[in-house]
C-alpha cells in the first residue's frame, strides 16, 4: 500500500524547530515576516507549525549558501570605540 506524497509530509511544533534551528523566536518570526524563512501556518487558533520540509530544505540552501561565502555577516565590532576598557595603544 503506497501513500500520497501529501499524506507522508510532516509538520513540527516550535520546540522540535527550536532543535532543529538554534535561532530565537524573534529572529525566526523576523526572518519569516522578510520572507527569508518558511512560514508558520495554524492547525488550530492556538497551535502553529511549520513543514518539516521546507525547513530542512531552508536549512540546506543556507549550508550551501554558506560554503559558497554568499552570506554577509556581521562586522566585526571597532574595539577603539568602546567606552568600558579602551584599547591603549
Amino acid at each position: 500500500m503506497s501513500q500520497s506524497p501529501s499524506l507522508t509530509k510532516r509538520t513540527i511544533r516550535r520546540h522540535q524547530l527550536r532543535e532543529i534551528v538554534p535561532l530565537a523566536d524573534t529572529t525566526i518570526y523576523d526572518m519569516e515576516q522578510r520572507g527569508e524563512f518558511p512560514q508558520r501556518f495554524y492547525l488550530t487558533a492556538r497551535t502553529v507549525v511549520w513543514d518539516l520540509g521546507e525547513v530542512e530544505t531552508w536549512l540546506e540552501q543556507r549550508r550551501q549558501a554558506s560554503r559558497a561565502k554568499a552570506i554577509k555577516r556581521a562586522p566585526s565590532p571597532d574595539v577603539n570605540l568602546r567606552k568600558a576598557r579602551p584599547v591603549k595603544g
